[in-house]
């Protein structure tokens, strides 16, 4: 057993099953390992039973995190700013905090320098996301909404001024409108007009 036997695992992040049909060990000694190598530096551990290679870590782009978020909270979407940015829609750039949002519950989980941050919605509101590669994404009218609700409520901070109006579907913002409780549609109304 050695420690380059981990570059033979072909997944960006892994278990204890793959760590013991690469390594040649049995799953119980695989939880041992796993544990022993994330303290020694050379494992991060996302969440039970799911790590990832330091050494892969350092090279991530962005969309591999996202990928990541997709799985330290299922279900969950890439939303909010960092969708916003992704589509080029804000002068907003962020570095190392990835939000989405999920049904679940707000939470967030900081690994290396990296946030992730999510933010609950109600189920009803939960929708209009697609799946991109291995994550899923928000279109940029939702994410929108999705900032606008959660900081109609308080909960989020945008500035809304970075954002270019012009670049989203006027249709597509009328029709998630009806959906979202009159204090979002206000705030929605009031930044629309003055862009």
């Amino acid at each position: 057993m050695s420690v380059f036997d981990l570059h033979k695992i072909d997944k960006l992040f892994f278990g204890y099953e793959e760590l013991s049909a690469v390594l040649g060990i049995s799953l119980a000694s695989a939880r041992v390992t796993a544990s022993r190598y994330a303290r020694a530096g050379l494992l991060l551990r996302l969440k039970r039973n799911c790590y990832i290679r330091r050494d892969s870590w350092r090279h991530l782009d962005r969309e591999q995190k996202f990928a990541i978020a997709a799985i330290l909270q299922t279900p969950s979407y890439i939303s909010l700013l960092t969708a916003l940015d992704y589509y080029q829609v804000t002068t907003q750039v962020q570095q190392d905090f990835i939000e989405s949002v999920a049904q679940q519950r707000t939470k967030s989980v900081t690994i290396e320098s990296t946030v992730f941050m999510f933010s609950k919605l109600q189920p009803d509101l939960y929708f209009d996301f697609s799946k991109v590669k291995d994550f899923f994404i928000a279109s940029p009218e939702k994410a929108l909404f999705d900032a606008l609700y959660l900081s109609s409520m308080g909960k989020y901070r945008l500035d809304f001024s970075s954002i270019d109006y012009t670049k989203f579907d006027r249709t597509t913002l009328e029709k998630l409108a009806v959906l979202f409780p009159e204090k979002t549609v206000r705030l929605y109304r009031r930044l629309y007009d003055k862009s």
